[in-house]
């Protein structure tokens, strides 16, 4: 069975070497093999032996001869555009290959809680383009347990905005504060708990419907914030959805103040107060780390979570739609 890689006319794939493309280029260039031989420093037969081997290999004509002028049939321009395309991949290829082989990661995927501001990482995200690193990235939306499991799977080279809830079990994990997180219980100001007399006790909120924020977690039991026994829920997959939710009236439940704070000066939410205590979490971020040296997108980004500003950033700068 023949594989994907195998080559169906191996003649086809030699010719279209990059010493080929940069040959059709420079005829192209100049208008003429006379000329383009000047430059390749060729006598003019052999760069016309080399384009019809080229020609034979491909099965098509890739120059008008009809005249003196080397004009490019449809078949000859399209592949000078694909050619000069190609090149360029693979000068940029190059380039990447060699910035790799100095320290820096292939692609550094991070996984983002749902608590962190969306803005905060995208504001890191753009800062750290523009040093123009050949590390792809990417970002991984993720909840609860689930943003620690995705580190410790291998899934995930960073993990931010770990919740205190969500135990860190493996081994060779770093972990350091971002900040506490105090939540609030909020309702949409149609919403029946609105207008009940505070505090509002636990009974109260068990006959209303719970907006739940579900665990990413992939394997084994995920944690389970908030919720009563019996009460009716509708889990959501982030907290910018729950809090949607709960601005339509959907339901109720605790979510981050600094995400709450633009809704509740607008009017959109109503804060209430309950009989239990405050509720808060103390957010993390962590990544592996074992005997080698972590490559330089990691290194990049961990300076920047140790500053004040940036850890303040992830759980404060939410903006509203």
């Amino acid at each position: 069975m023949q594989n994907k890689y195998q080559k169906s006319n191996p003649a086809t794939y030699e010719a279209l070497t990059p010493e080929a493309l940069n040959m059709l280029q420079t005829i192209s260039e100049m208008g003429s093999f006379a000329a383009a031989a000047r430059k390749l420093d060729l006598v003019p037969s052999a760069l016309t032996y080399r384009v019809r081997q080229l020609e034979d290999a491909l099965d098509v004509l890739l120059f008008d001869r009809s005249s003196r002028q080397a004009k490019p049939t449809d078949a000859g321009r399209e592949l000078l555009r694909e050619g000069l395309r190609l090149l360029d991949d693979m000068d940029a290829i190059a380039s990447r290959i060699k910035r790799i082989a100095t320290g820096w990661e292939a692609q550094l995927t991070i996984a983002v809680d749902t608590i962190i501001a969306p803005a905060a990482i995208m504001e890191l995200c753009e800062a750290f383009l523009a040093t123009n690193p050949p590390t792809r990235l990417r970002i991984r939306d993720e909840a609860l347990s689930g943003t620690i499991q995705t580190l410790e799977s291998g899934l995930a080279d960073l993990a931010i905005g770990i919740p205190d809830q969500a135990q860190i079990l493996g081994k060779d994990i770093h972990q350091h504060a971002i900040g506490t997180v105090r939540f609030i219980f909020v309702v949409a100001p149609h919403h029946p708990l609105a207008s009940a007399v505070e505090p509002l006790h636990p009974d109260q909120i068990t006959q209303h419907r719970i907006v739940s924020v579900a665990d990413s977690i992939q394997r084994g039991a995920g944690v389970t914030i908030g919720l009563s026994l019996g009460q009716d829920v509708l889990t959501l997959p982030s907290m910018a959805a729950k809090l949607d939710a709960q601005m339509r009236g959907l339901g109720c439940g605790f979510v981050p103040e600094p995400m709450a704070r633009p809704y509740l000066e607008s009017g959109r939410l109503i804060a209430r107060r309950v009989e239990q205590a405050d509720r808060e979490t103390h957010a993390r971020y962590a990544w592996r780390q074992g005997k080698t040296k972590p490559g330089r997108a990691l290194v990049w980004w961990l300076e920047q979570l140790a500053k004040p500003t940036t850890r303040r950033a992830l759980l404060e700068h939410h903006r509203t739609r």
